[in-house]
């Protein structure tokens, strides 16, 4: 392995660079080395959207091999949208194909003068100009790469018009439907004028014992292809969850302001196999096969990627709209212009809940009535959003622009500045403190809490058990962050969170691939040292422990629905959950004698 690729978009010219085998055993990959990598070249003074800006696409150490499901790839950079640590992580095939192609990651600094795209097959790097590929949807682009590489088997991350327009809630699509798409890093690719990325390699990814690792892969394979939630998200896909999350309160409706909604059944992943589904797909090596591949009658698609849970819920429940159809549409118009589907569904709801409420009226949205329930109206807004036109410019900007911008910014649902996702934080209360503290913002992938209390995701060996999900004590921000260390980890390999064979057997097998010696101790101390140095990140680009909150009316009891009368005390759950970071219990900070323990010496000086 070459290890990674270091492109200067400026001057059309690459090289490549190795990873520091110490600084790889501490932050294994994915996102965890990608801050380590980062941390001194992400400045405050740093434009999300400037040249200076790295992006950098990096793989774990087991993507490309036999695992299940360890087919991922991180995306990094500063966030245009929040301004702090930006991450994002797609599934589908690009993760391995890189691999394949010779390199664990790619770095992309400065801008081209023109639009350009980049191929790397086995090695053989090249820059083309992309001038014709340039305003073409996501779905085209990959399918025009194709044909001028002559391959249909390469492998291409791309952005669609809403990347080449920098808005920042852009993502990065890939393998028609997978997308790394919070954070806006299809903003920083089209600020560097890069419209895709095509990998295509023949090569093996190298194994330190491969006897020892196919033991290690039959024994997980087995585990999960008997998972009882691998079987459910086999059969109905995320959007299986629709009714679960209904029962418990979790799926959001109208803007998290009602506690029940009766309609979201109406949107529910049965329904959607039953009446709309051609096929189940499959990331790479993955047993599980939960993505969708759908049609539509009303809107004359006989193919088209069916829509995650989290797109369900953006466009349906938290927009009042129950229309499945509609909602299916929705997300595919997404994926085509390249759009991250939670923030752009949940500014729009914004928008929804900002009009009905009289804050703004037709006059700024340009002559629309931006109405709860209207589905048509959300599929407008989207390809406004895309292309930065009349309203969609400002909803470009995403939520808490939105509020700021009328003079509303309590009433926006964000924790730094990203949008919260379709889980409700009074139906679990260990998702308080894992959205309040997460390093990119909003997050149900740093520490899934509802997961975790439903059985579908513990971690025993660690200390990450079930629970009751309406408990508030230090022990619940305890299990949390530690769910959050574990998940960590997940990032760092970049392997799928639906794979959870058990702690022993990831740290079995990431030994056999690696030839480490991680002990279970050993993984989450690494895990804790990665969430660490992204804290340490954002507080050197001027967030602090004050960031470490819920909008104040998600802290409100609902008086009927799964959540009856709870309200999660973030106080006490976030006091937990530094405590078990190694922060200060109020404070929020690191101590000096905590990051030496972490091995993050070098973030000392960023303390304030």
């Amino acid at each position: 392995m070459k290890n990674i690729l270091v492109v200067d978009l400026a001057e059309k010219t690459h090289h490549d660079e190795q990873i520091d085998r110490d600084l790889a055993r501490e932050y294994i990959g994915g996102s965890g080395l990608a801050a380590r990598l980062l941390y001194h070249q992400i400045t405050p003074e740093m434009d999300p959207l400037g040249p200076e800006n790295p992006l950098l696409f990096l793989a774990g150490p087991v993507v490309g091999t036999s695992l299940p499901s360890a087919g991922r790839c991180s995306v990094s950079a500063r966030s245009p949208l929040t301004g702090l640590w930006g991450e994002s992580n797609t599934g589908g095939f690009i993760g391995p194909e890189m691999r394949f192609a010779g390199y664990d990651g790619v770095l992309l600094s400065g801008a081209s003068d023109i639009p350009c795209w980049i191929s790397i097959i086995d090695g053989d790097v090249k820059i083309h100009p992309a001038e014709e590929l340039w305003g073409q949807d996501t779905y085209q682009t990959q399918d025009s790469i194709r044909e001028i590489l002559r391959d249909p088997k390469a492998r291409i991350a791309c952005i669609g018009a809403a990347g080449e327009n920098q808005v920042k809630m852009a993502g990065i699509i890939n393998d028609h439907g997978r997308a790394a798409g919070r954070t806006g890093m299809g903003a920083v690719m089209g600020s560097k004028k890069l419209k895709a990325i095509a990998f295509r390699g023949t090569g093996k990814v190298p194994l330190a014992d491969p006897d020892e690792f196919k033991q290690a892969v039959a024994e997980i394979l087995n585990v999960v292809k008997e998972d009882i939630a691998a079987q459910a998200l086999r059969l109905a896909g995320t959007a299986g969850y629709v009714d679960m999350g209904s029962m418990f309160g979790d799926m959001p409706a109208g803007y998290y302001q009602l506690g029940e909604w009766e309609e979201s059944s109406h949107l529910s992943g049965v329904r959607m196999t039953e009446e709309f589904l051609n096929r189940g797909v499959a990331c790479y090596r993955c047993p599980i096969v939960c993505g969708r591949e759908t049609h539509t009658l009303k809107y004359k698609l006989d193919v088209m990627d069916g829509p995650e849970y989290e797109t369900v819920a953006a466009f349906g429940s938290l927009a009042l709209v129950d229309d499945l159809e509609g909602v299916i549409y929705a997300g595919h118009l997404c994926n085509r212009h390249g759009l991250d589907t939670i923030s752009t569904g949940s500014t729009i709801a914004l928008a929804c809940d900002l009009f009905e409420k009289g804050v703004i009226t037709s006059k700024d949205t340009g002559g629309l009535e931006i109405r709860f329930g209207d589905v048509e109206l959300s599929h407008q807004l989207i390809e406004q959003i895309a292309h930065r036109e009349g309203f969609g410019d400002l909803l470009a900007e995403g939520s808490a622009a939105l509020a700021v911008h009328f003079g509303v910014p309590e009433m926006a649902a964000t924790v730094r500045k990203l949008e919260i996702p379709m889980h409700d934080a009074r139906s679990f209360s260990g998702m308080a403190p894992v959205y309040a503290l997460s390093p990119r913002g909003a997050c149900h992938l740093q520490g899934d809490m509802y997961g975790v209390d439903t059985g579908q995701g513990p971690a025993t060996e660690l200390g990450i058990l079930p629970g009751d999900r309406f408990e508030n004590s230090e022990e619940k921000g305890r299990i949390a962050a530690r769910a959050q260390a574990w998940r960590s980890i997940y990032n760092a390999l970049t392997v799928c969170h639906f794979m959870n064979p058990g702690a022993s057997r990831i740290q079995r097998a990431l030994n056999a691939a690696t030839g480490w010696d991680y002990s279970l101790d050993d993984l989450l101390l690494a895990g804790k040292r990665i969430f660490t140095v992204k804290r340490m990140l954002n507080l050197k680009l001027g967030s602090n422990a004050e960031d470490d909150r819920l909008p104040e009316f998600m802290l409100k009891s609902f008086p009927a629905g799964g959540t009856t009368g709870f309200v999660p005390d973030l106080k006490i759950l976030l006091r937990g959950a530094y405590l078990e970071h190694g922060w200060g219990p109020v404070s929020g900070l690191p101590s000096p004698d905590t990051l030496k323990a972490y091995g993050l010496d070098f973030t000392i000086p960023d303390l304030p």
